[in-house]
């Protein structure tokens, strides 16, 4: 619960919210920093804004700050200069300590538990705190758990003083490119991109059969690509679509269930991915590029999918689209609005193009702001031609940050936050961007404070080398059945992802299973996506489903039979992983040509459609018990690898077609 502040209180919560943004696009665009005091200063303003928005207990007082509060964002933030000002003293007794080194180390660490259990609950900081303890205790285990025992002061040098703990690879890809495009998502958020996605998935498809649900689907899938959070979306986009699902005959499980999915599928949706596309291709070492083709497939998939069941719930539920006068026009709505499409439409065309995603995500921003301040400038021109010309000089105008740099956008930024002065409602989109900087700083929280976290858990397995047990035994079970190994990695993904954020779930399943998997002959990109996809189905999956719980507070109903529903429609989360295992032309990676990947993708929609088929119980006409336990078993044999498998579940989805086509002539027939 975060607090309502008033009067002073909320001027400074303002002020380090304002000075985080700035400092992390200054940051950005001029590294001014060494690497390691870049992370630690992110570190400090994490902890800062955390004591300052999140009481330490539910009953807490919302309205004000307490004196602790104060007191320990102040504390987290002076100790996160430490590394700034003892920079080269820190590298020359590296190994070797000093008590100041471990005092302060000790009390970062205690801060960074402190500011993740205000915030995500007692979920990740036991997860973490039960590897801190092993890292403590673990010589006192029996083989192979045990380790040889390590001192506390190579503990603390470990999760805080060096780069392969708290602040680790993890941190960094916050502090640059998961800040950035979080910002970004804010600045969008903030001109009316939700709105405009709306808008479009309404006229596209709020008149089809059950139009409400898959306005929900598309509206949702657009809103992933910019988002870096499944349950924010759920939470912001679910205010409009779950109401609207409700009002036209869905039940409230069905409609909290379809946004649930829907929501948490932009968490595999490029460009931004939930922002571990980038932690993936800083771990792995590949081009971002490599990531998200891997992912463009899948979560098309994933999307057909949750498209599917609700057309197939509409008719079986009969259910009809909106009237033609309450779907408002996608190119008109594109026409008012079309200048946000651009900055979305460039930062993908740069990614693509070989641009760092740092590069990408400010020059997508910077692109936002010009275009949001250059909307109201443009807006007071009285002639149409002004405008084109305006619209002109200000494209040629933005074009110069690829030939001059930063200075030039900002020359552009300035001139124009200067003509907002002088035009009716300018200091209104002013205002909007200190609202966007100041949300992007408040949403980033979560995403940092979780990835500082985690780096207790990689710097204990770095430390002790514990991953490779897990992996030993994973690598043992795979001798027998590599579908054994998957199926032991999955159900360990489900379980640390319960309550915990996708990005620390990734890193801390990545950390442990996907090198094992990868031992077994599984690409590598494939075994990171792999543990990375039940990463996400975890918040679907009961009993701690997190995006679940959140559409459950709109939607009035279950968490739980949300969550039930919510695994039932997204199927493909569960299945397409295991197809990439054993045909990797599924996520482009491999001996992969293009009759390999419309064959596997091929085989992927038919199962989907019999999936869906069976779950709902309708299909042309409603299904009787024997002809769903037909599509269930042809889906599960076009799932499976085998040659044999796949034929068997070709004729028996051919044979079930014939079938169903001549029940539906009797049916209209009588």
């Amino acid at each position: 619960m975060q607090r309502t502040l008033s009067g002073m209180a909320l001027k400074v919560l303002i002020a380090v919210a304002l000075t985080f943004s700035t400092y992390q696009l200054i940051v950005a665009g001029f590294s001014p920093l060494s690497s390691l005091v870049m992370r630690s200063l992110h570190v400090g303003f994490l902890l800062a804004l955390t004591f300052l928005i999140y009481p330490a207990f539910k009953g807490g007082k919302l309205t004000a700050i307490a004196w602790y509060d104060w007191l320990l964002a102040a504390i987290g933030f002076a100790l996160s200069f430490y590394h700034w000002i003892f920079e080269a003293d820190l590298i020359q007794r590296s190994g070797e300590p000093t008590m100041a080194d471990l005092a302060v180390g000790a009390i970062m660490i205690v801060l960074v538990f402190e500011a993740t259990r205000r915030m995500l609950g007692w979920a990740l900081p036991i997860v973490c705190g039960t590897f801190l303890l092993y890292g403590l205790f673990g010589q006192y285990l029996p083989a192979p758990l045990g380790h040889r025992g390590y001192g506390f002061d190579q503990i603390v040098g470990q999760l805080y003083l060096g780069s392969e703990g708290i602040l680790g690879i993890p941190t960094m890809v916050s502090a640059t490119y998961i800040f950035l495009f979080i910002l970004f998502g804010a600045f969008l958020e903030h001109a009316g991109m939700i709105q405009l996605f709306n808008s479009v998935a309404l006229g596209l498809v709020g008149q089809a059969k059950g139009g409400p649900a898959k306005v929900a689907v598309i509206s949702s899938g657009f809103m992933g690509t910019i988002s870096g959070s499944g349950v924010a979306n759920v939470l912001t986009v679910g205010q409009f679509t779950i109401p609207l699902m409700k009002r036209f005959g869905y039940s409230s499980v069905f409609a909290g269930a379809v946004e649930a999915t829907s929501s948490m599928g932009g968490q595999i949706m490029p460009p931004v991915m939930g922002a571990v596309a980038f932690i993936m291709a800083e771990t792995l070492n590949v081009p971002y590029v490599e990531i998200v083709k891997a992912a463009v497939i899948p979560a098309i998939l994933y999307y057909v999918t949750a498209f599917w069941m609700v057309h197939l719930e509409a008719g079986r539920m009969g259910l009809v689209g909106l009237p033609k006068d309450q779907c408002p026009n996608p190119l008109k709505a594109l026409k008012e609005s079309w200048y946000l499409v651009l900055p979305l439409a460039g930062l993908v065309g740069m990614l693509f193009h070989g641009f760092t995603p740092m590069f990408a995500g400010l020059t997508g921003l910077a692109l936002t702001a010009i275009l949001i301040l250059g909307a109201a400038v443009a807006a007071r021109l009285s002639s149409m031609a002004f405008r084109y010309v305006f619209w002109l000089g200000l494209g040629l105008a933005a074009a110069t940050f690829f030939e001059f740099g930063i200075y030039a956008i900002l020359a552009v930024i300035a001139l124009l936050v200067l003509a907002c002065f002088r035009v009716k409602g300018g200091r209104k989109t002013l205002r909007t961007i200190r609202s966007s900087l100041i949300d992007g700083a408040k949403q980033a929280l979560p995403v940092g404070v979780a990835c500082a976290v985690v780096g207790v858990i990689i710097g204990v397995l770095t430390l002790t080398g514990a991953a490779s047990s897990f992996a030993g035994f994973i690598l043992t079970v795979g001798e027998k059945s590599l579908f054994l190994s998957l199926f032991l990695t999955m159900i360990v993904c489900l379980i640390l992802g319960m309550g915990i954020p996708t990005i620390p779930n990734y890193i801390i399943t990545s950390s442990i299973a996907a090198p094992a998997l990868l031992s077994l002959g599984v690409p590598l990109i494939v075994s990171h996506m792999f543990v990375f996809y039940f990463g996400i189905m975890a918040d679907l999956t009961p009993p701690v489903a997190l995006a679940a719980f959140a559409a459950a507070s709109i939607a009035k109903a279950s968490p739980m039979r949300i969550g039930f529903k919510a695994t039932q429609i997204a199927i493909a989360g569960f299945v397409i992983p295991y197809m990439a295992v054993y045909t990797p032309a599924l996520m482009l990676q491999g001996d992969w040509s293009v009759l390999a990947v419309l064959y596997i993708v091929g085989k992927a929609l038919l199962a989907i459609g019999l999936w869906g088929a069976t779950a709902v119980g309708y299909l042309l006409t409603p299904l009787k018990v024997h002809e769903r336990v037909v599509t269930g078993v042809a889906a599960l044999m076009l799932v499976a690898a085998g040659a044999l498998s796949d034929e068997i579940g070709f004729a028996m989805a051919a044979l079930f077609m014939l079938w169903h086509l001549w029940q539906k002539r009797r049916l209209v027939a009588a």
